[in-house]
C-alpha cells in the first residue's frame, strides 16, 4: 500500500479518537468519514442517517457483489493516556479500536479506488456496535444490494502482532443484558416481618445464576456475570423494599443463552412468590452468536497467505460479543481478527489505544479479498 495512503488513514484515525462519540450519537464521526471518502475517492457516498455506505461498481453487468463493514462508536471511560490526539471528550474514549476499524476500511476504499476490482465492493461504516443495536439495520443493506459476502476485523491483543487470527463456526459469543427486579414493602428496621424485603430473594438469585451457568448441559460454553446488585438505601431504619440484580449472560449458541435465561426467570418467580413479592424483567444490548462461513475462512486464510501475514487459529469463541452476528444470519462471511501483539493492552482497559501498526494490515488483507476473484 503506498505510504501516502497509510498517512492519510493514520491522521484520521487520530482524528477520531480525539472526537469520541457514544452509540447512537456518533453524529460528528459519521460526518467525518463521510468527507474523508468524498475527498480522497471517486466512490459514491450513501448517507443512511445513523450510518452510511459508500460504494464502487465495477462496471460490468451481473458481477459479484462483496461487502466490509467497520463499526465507529466509543466507550463511556475516560481516556487515561497522555496521547497528542487524546480524547477530548471526557468520560468517552475509543477504548475497542472502533477508530482504527474505520480508518483501516476508508484505506480499502482508497485502494479500490485507486486500483479498481472485478467486483462491486460495499463499504459499510456501522454506528451503535457497543449495545448492539447498528447491525441489524445495516445487515439489511446485503439483502437489498444481493450481496454475495461480507468481511469484517477486529483488533485483537494476545497475539503476535499483525497475525491473522481465525475461527470457524462460532467466532464471538451472544449475549444480553438482563435485570431481575423485586419489589416488597417497607418496614422499620427493628420491625422487619412488617415489611417484605426482597435482599434474601436476590441474594439466592444470585448463588443460583451462577451455579446454573456452571452446570455441564449445555451445548457450548456458558456464563453469567453479574453486574450489579441494587437492594433498598442506606437508611439504617428502614428495611429494604426494592430491589434488582443486573448480569450478563453470555453463551456460543443462542439456544442455551435461552435455556439460561429461561431457569432464571423461572427461579425468580419462585423465589418471589415464596417471599411475597412482586417481580419484573427487564433486557437491553443484546448480541445474537457470530457463526463464520467455513468458505470465507477459507478465503481470509488464502488471503493471508498471499498477503505473507502469519495465520493463528482461535481455539474458542472470542468471549465478547459482536452484531456482526447479524450480517452472518443474512449473508455468508467472516469477521478475523488481527494481533496488536502479545504482551499489548487489552482492549476496553484505560492503557489500551489501538495500534496504528497493524492498519496496513487490515486495508491490505481487505484489499486482497476485494480485488482476487479466486478468494471468494
Amino acid at each position: 500500500m503506498e505510504r501516502e495512503i497509510v498517512e492519510k488513514i493514520t491522521r484520521l484515525r487520530h482524528e477520531l479518537h480525539a472526537d469520541p462519540e457514544l452509540s447512537m450519537q456518533e453524529r460528528r464521526t459519521k460526518q467525518r468519514l463521510m468527507e474523508f471518502i468524498k475527498d480522497n475517492t471517486a466512490l459514491s457516498v450513501v448517507d443512511c442517517g445513523l450510518w452510511f455506505y459508500a460504494y464502487y461498481p465495477c462496471g460490468q453487468e451481473d458481477a459479484e457483489r462483496i461487502a466490509f463493514r467497520a463499526d465507529f462508536d466509543a466507550l463511556p471511560m475516560e481516556e487515561g493516556l497522555a496521547l497528542p490526539y487524546g480524547s477530548k471528550n471526557k468520560g468517552v474514549s475509543h477504548k475497542c479500536g472502533h477508530d482504527g476499524h474505520s480508518a483501516a476500511l476508508a484505506g480499502l476504499a482508497m485502494e479500490i479506488d485507486r486500483r479498481g476490482a472485478k467486483r462491486d465492493v460495499y463499504f459499510i461504516f456501522q454506528h451503535a456496535e457497543e449495545i448492539g443495536a447498528g447491525g441489524a439495520a445495516c445487515a439489511a443493506l446485503l439483502i437489498e444490494k444481493g450481496i454475495s459476502r461480507v468481511y469484517a476485523f477486529h483488533n485483537i491483543s494476545g497475539y503476535p502482532q499483525g497475525s491473522i487470527v481465525l475461527k470457524e463456526g462460532v467466532a464471538q459469543c451472544t449475549s444480553k443484558g438482563f435485570t431481575v427486579r423485586m419489589t416488597g414493602s417497607p418496614a422499620h428496621a427493628s420491625q422487619p416481618k412488617d415489611g417484605k424485603n426482597p435482599a434474601a430473594a436476590l441474594a439466592r438469585l444470585v448463588l443460583f445464576t451462577e451455579a446454573k451457568a456452571s452446570k455441564k448441559e449445555y451445548a457450548g460454553f456458558v456464563l453469567n456475570t453479574v453486574v450489579q446488585v441494587d437492594v433498598g438505601s442506606r437508611n439504617f431504619g428502614i428495611a429494604a423494599s426494592d430491589g434488582s440484580v443486573s448480569m450478563t449472560m453470555r453463551a456460543d449458541y443462542e439456544a442455551d443463552l435461552r435455556r439460561l435465561e429461561t431457569a432464571i426467570r423461572a427461579e425468580a418467580l419462585r423465589l418471589a412468590g415464596e417471599e411475597g413479592l412482586t417481580v419484573s424483567f427487564s433486557e437491553q444490548d443484546f448480541f445474537p452468536e457470530t457463526v463464520n462461513d467455513p468458505g470465507a475462512v477459507a478465503a481470509v486464510r488464502k488471503a493471508a497467505a498471499r498477503c505473507g501475514f502469519p495465520v493463528v487459529s482461535m481455539e474458542c469463541s472470542f468471549r465478547a460479543s459482536e452484531d456482526f452476528g447479524y450480517y452472518l444470519k443474512v449473508c455468508p462471511g467472516a469477521i478475523f481478527y488481527i494481533g496488536n501483539g502479545e504482551a499489548y493492552p487489552p482492549i476496553h482497559t484505560k492503557e489500551y489505544d489501538f495500534n496504528d501498526a497493524v492498519l496496513e494490515t487490515a486495508a491490505e488483507l481487505f484489499a486482497a479479498l476485494a480485488m482476487s476473484c479466486d478468494l471468494c
